[in-house]
């Protein structure tokens, strides 16, 4: 048996663009930058509201030890009975010795209280007398409890003056008087003081985290440029692997039909004539028995002959796309098949989109026409910028596929798994009673011209 030539094998294998492939390593390294940043971001807004707590409750310690040193250096001492029975020289006094500290602090309001929540002392004269219901951290604190500091808007009874002044630093610590009475001092500090640390010590935090954050995308970007590199050389050696398999299967089929052709055919054409003469010159009582035997010999040679059409797939690029499916369902529509072909003139496909398309319509027409008992069948392809798709829709019997491949459509479920490699997919939908279609769709740079 010859050599094949180089029409049988096929065209040079179609290529895929080194563009496309840069492209496609661009893509997918800019995907990881935008991925990286978008989790540089997920990182350091927790990060950043952790460090602006953290430097709150910094500077609330800060007001709260600054308080208590007040408390226990300016105000104990001054605090005698005279004072706690509300005299008027006493309170001036006091008034005094924490002016320099209010105007240094930025102190807006300061209060005394005693154990029956009475304000033994303010810088609003009008407050000193009134009593107000204590709360439970009160009564701890009088207890000699912890102090407290917190930020935050004042809306209780005791705030009238302070309501209009937005958050404020307020901070309540334990005292006590010349003689030991139990007291608790409340001060009122402006938030700025607070605010001003939480931008510094974020100012002074963030910049170094996102540098090290930053330091480390680009220390992977690297690895990950060659790994995309890596996936797409690989993608590119397993798609030259699949053309390859796809060609040889074209060969074997050529293989098979020639040889059934050159030899099979040829041998049982010649049978068929000798039955024909020996039909005509033998016995009168043998020939009813030949002329069947001769009715049975050509009906296999005309099947074989349609299955050497069907193994042996058109010269695609010489005759395109088009004419080949037309010669493809030429057979069929001969066997009474009505088939519709809406196929474009003009389908700018490279030989190997083309051959997994036409083996799809192959394999599709095969089955329609011996196992669903389809009448008609329409096929139909469509090309875009994103692809090609092919579609082959019957009217027969169709098939439950909850119980996996039907009769005759295993075939398309191996070439579902190589369109699949092609990156491509295939999908077989099927109603019981309802025909059967089968679509494959490859994406635009499998489908792309040569």
């Amino acid at each position: 048996m010859s050599r094949p030539s180089e029409a049988d094998v096929g065209a040079k294998p179609e290529e895929f663009p080194g563009k496309a492939e840069r492209f496609a390593v661009r893509a997918a390294v800019a995907k990881f930058l935008v991925m990286g940043f978008l989790a540089l971001l997920i990182v350091a807004t927790p990060v950043a509201f952790w460090i602006r707590a953290e430097a709150e409750r910094h500077a609330l310690d800060n007001a709260l030890l600054f308080t208590q040193r007040v408390a226990d250096i300016a105000i104990k001492p001054l605090m005698t009975q005279a004072l706690l029975a509300g005299d008027g020289p006493a309170l001036d006094a006091l008034d005094k010795a924490l002016e320099s500290w209010r105007t240094d602090a930025s102190v807006l309001r300061i209060k005394v209280w005693d154990s029956s929540g009475r304000v033994v002392y303010s810088d609003m004269r009008s407050l000193v007398g009134q009593r107000f219901e204590l709360p439970d951290w009160g009564r701890d604190l009088l207890a000699g409890g912890p102090g407290t500091a917190s930020l935050e808007s004042q809306q209780e009874l005791e705030n009238e003056y302070e309501l209009a002044s937005g958050e404020l630093v307020e901070v309540y610590v334990g005292s006590e008087a010349t003689d030991g009475t139990p007291l608790i001092f409340e001060a009122y500090y402006d938030d700025n003081p607070v605010r001003d640390e939480q931008q510094s010590v974020l100012y002074s935090m963030i910049p170094p985290l996102l540098l090290a954050l930053a330091a480390l995308q680009l220390a992977q970007l690297p690895p990950a440029i060659r790994l995309a590199r890596g996936i797409q050389n690989h993608q590119a050696s397993r798609n030259r692997l699949l053309r390859r398999a796809v060609e040889a299967s074209d060969l074997e089929r050529r293989r098979i039909a020639r040889d059934l052709h050159d030899e099979v055919i040829q041998d049982l054409s010649g049978l068929g004539y000798a039955l024909e003469s020996e039909e005509l010159h033998g016995p009168p009582e043998q020939r009813e028995v030949l002329g069947g035997a001769r009715t049975i010999l050509q009906q296999s040679v005309r099947s074989l002959r349609a299955m050497t059409q069907e193994l042996y797939p058109p010269d695609l690029e010489r005759l395109g796309l088009r004419r080949s499916l037309e010669q493809l369902v030429e057979p069929h529509q001969e066997r009474g098949l009505m088939v519709q072909l809406l196929v474009p003139d003009d389908v700018p496909l490279g030989r190997g989109s083309s051959a997994l398309l036409y083996r799809v319509a192959r394999e599709a027409l095969s089955n329609s026409a011996k196992h669903s008992g389809a009448t008609a069948v329409v096929l139909s392809l469509r090309t875009d910028p994103h692809g090609s798709e092919i579609c082959i829709s019957d009217d027969g019997r169709g098939f439950d596929q909850s119980d996996g491949a039907a009769e005759g459509h295993l075939g398309l479920r191996i070439l579902q798994d190589t369109i699949h490699e092609a990156g491509g997919e295939l999908e077989i939908l099927s109603i019981p009673g309802a025909g059967t279609t089968v679509r494959a769709r490859l994406r635009a740079r499998l489908a792309a011209p040569r």
